[in-house]
């Protein structure tokens, strides 16, 4: 199924309102996600540097971002299942956020909330850490050049934001393609683990199988990111951090 046919089918089932099913979660999601990812970014690595004053390195700003990140998954997490099943149920399925969490209980228990929780801390770590160590080092080196400019202006944090996350999605796609199907339980596989599901995908699709959807989600992802960033640096800003 490519891009066009997706739409299709989607429109055909559950009419235009079907393309922004499971929004409002996602939106619910992102505030708490990024408030905390960015937070704990700031403070860990005020922590790094301590009282020393030095600059911190680009190893450090990534491993900064890798905790950072984890840390915000595991706090939204079950937010992240209840959204993916929103965004794959049928017309009529679940009745809104709470509808759905019910349901999941329900039917599933409480550990369902954390399925494919694994395989996503594997891939946030390296996608966070690669995200935010080249997005700062890229501003760095663009406030280095244009010493007479303190505060890049919105085409370049959006340029860097860009860069940045292009980076981290290439290295960490597969692993959120996993943690995606298992959460959405779309086959047997994916209900027999992470192993069992990646051994199905490289037999029946290859390695392109893992990189399946890389494009949408790049055309999701990429603005999104980089607005975020443009968005965090006046507000740190406005703030005086």
């Amino acid at each position: 199924m490519n891009i066009l046919t997706g739409l299709r089918t989607m429109i055909r089932e559950g009419g235009f309102r079907s393309l922004w099913r499971g929004n409002g979660t996602s939106v619910v999601k992102i505030a708490p996600e990024s408030a905390f990812k960015f937070a704990a970014y700031e403070e860990i690595k005020r922590l790094i540097v301590g009282d020393s004053g030095k600059e911190i390195t680009v190893a450090e700003r990534f491993a900064a971002g890798s905790v950072a990140g984890a840390f915000a998954q595991t706090a939204i997490f079950p937010m992240e299942v209840m959204k993916t099943r929103l965004a794959i149920s049928k017309t009529g399925q679940y009745n809104g956020l709470m509808d759905c969490g019910l349901k999941i209980l329900q039917k599933e228990g409480i550990r369902s909330f954390y399925r494919g929780y694994i395989p996503n801390l594997i891939g946030i770590i390296p996608y966070a850490g690669i995200d935010l160590a080249i997005y700062e080092t890229l501003k760095q080196l663009y406030i280095r050049r244009h010493p007479d400019q303190k505060n890049p202006g919105v085409l370049v944090l959006l340029i860097c934001g860009s860069v940045s996350s292009t980076c981290g999605q290439l290295a960490s796609y597969p692993l959120a393609l996993i943690r995606t199907r298992l959460q959405a339980q779309a086959t047997d596989d994916a209900r027999g683990g992470s192993v069992s599901l990646v051994r199905n995908i490289l037999r029946t699709e290859g390695v392109k199988g893992l990189y399946r959807g890389l494009l949408p989600n790049f055309i999701k992802v990429l603005p999104a990111v980089s607005v975020s960033y443009v968005v965090y640096e006046h507000a740190k800003a406005v703030l005086g951090l």
